[in-house]
């Protein structure tokens, strides 16, 4: 285990449903994000289609690949160091034997995450490949999982009322325009409570 994230946020899986938050994590990212993240510039309407399916098998049986990104605000905090230990945690329990990460060569950060976790970098045409093996699944990793998954889940469960409130919010107007109901008043006393 590497250095946990700063206080301030959360490293939790994504759930069925959810697929809108991360969508909106993605359209987040400036130029410059985007061209790192897809290798190329790309459009609002092709993050919405690729946020849909979040799957993304390989060819070749055992190999994964790796695909991260961290929004500016929490870079060099250690959430990308989180993200990839759940993803090799993920991939070791399901016989995932080598672990892909593809970026362009000037991504300097993801090269950076990949040697902490002793990857083999090749670098081609404008490109580096980094892979990793992941060991072999024990009955101690499975049980991390399924705990972390569990934490994850009822994390979820308690970002309902926050992420209720935003809809709110947006759907409202600014607050000095923002009829005071009941309903608002008692969704934001669940969310302060958190």
């Amino acid at each position: 285990m590497h250095e946990p994230p700063l206080s301030g946020g959360t490293v939790r899986r994504l759930w069925v449903g959810e697929a809108e938050l991360y969508r909106q994590h993605l359209l987040r990212f400036d130029a410059e994000s985007r061209r790192n993240r897809f290798g190329g510039a790309v459009s609002d309407e092709f993050i919405g289609r690729y946020a849909q399916s979040e799957l993304r098998l390989l060819e070749h049986a055992g190999d994964a690949e790796a695909a991260l990104s961290v929004e500016r605000a929490w870079q060099s905090r250690g959430v990308g160091t989180a993200l990839l230990e759940r993803v090799l945690l993920a991939a070791r329990n399901r016989q995932v034997g080598r672990l892909h990460m593809l970026c362009l060569a000037e991504n300097r950060r993801m090269q950076h995450l990949a040697r902490k976790f002793d990857a083999a970098l090749s670098f081609e045409a404008g490109s580096v490949m980094g892979e990793m093996k992941a060991p072999d699944p024990t009955p101690m990793s499975v049980m991390r999982e399924r705990v972390v998954d569990g934490t994850d889940l009822a994390t979820a469960m308690l970002d309902v009322p926050s992420q209720l409130a935003k809809r709110l919010d947006s759907m409202n107007g600014p607050p000095e325009r923002r009829r005071r109901d009941r309903r608002y008043e008692r969704l934001m006393l669940v969310d302060n409570w958190r």
